[in-house]
């Protein structure tokens, strides 16, 4: 695969995720990029010097590929206006259409060397906490941030256990998910009321 010069930065982040996501953190080298773009030996270092910074480079990847998810599906108004449906919406597209960055992000966080930068953008790069907090507010609950980390929490909750647990499936296609977590998330959502008053 020919990778021209001005597109290699983000398709070294792309494959930096790539190789989290089947191996894990210890998977993501500068070689193992070199060899999966098939690009001439050294030229990932040459966009991104240590191990830390190719890292941090596929974190800050996963965040921007959220956010303009999350971007998409606010600008459904319809949507928009029923959180939950938003949100059951959201998980069915990370846990089908994005599953591969949601194992790459776990790879990734599984490594204790990890910088603490890096590890907070992976920790919060799949749900905004004053997206959660606005949310929180607008059901008038008391203590809005309280609320909105139980709910990320339930959230963190669900992701993990539809991509390493129990109902971890890796044939579903977008669309199939989203019924089926609907209640969880309304229930997420009533569980933060009790929690936020």
């Amino acid at each position: 695969m020919h990778v021209p010069r001005p597109t290699r930065r983000p398709a070294i982040r792309e494959a930096a995720l790539d190789l989290a996501a089947i191996g894990g953190n210890h998977a993501v080298t500068h070689q193992a990029v070199d060899r999966h773009l098939s690009l001439p030996r050294g030229s990932t270092s040459y966009y991104f010097r240590t191990r830390d910074a190719l890292i941090s480079a596929a974190a800050g990847h996963l965040v921007e590929r959220s956010r303009a998810a999350f971007a998409e599906q606010m600008s459904d108004e319809a949507v928009r206006a029923r959180p939950g449906d938003l949100i059951a919406d959201y998980l069915d597209d990370l846990l089908t259409t994005r599953r591969r960055d949601a194992l790459a992000r776990h790879g990734l966080l599984q490594d204790p060397s990890v910088l603490p930068d890096t590890r907070e953008k992976l920790a919060r790069c799949f749900f905004s906490v004053d997206a959660a907090t606005d949310l929180m507010r607008d059901r008038a609950c008391d203590d809005a941030g309280a609320a909105a980390d139980v709910f990320i929490t339930v959230l963190e909750g669900i992701v993990f256990t539809y991509t390493y647990g129990v109902r971890r499936d890796h044939g579903r296609v977008r669309g199939e998910l989203a019924e089926q977590l609907r209640p969880l998330v309304v229930a997420a959502l009533r569980i933060t009321d009790a929690s936020g008053r």
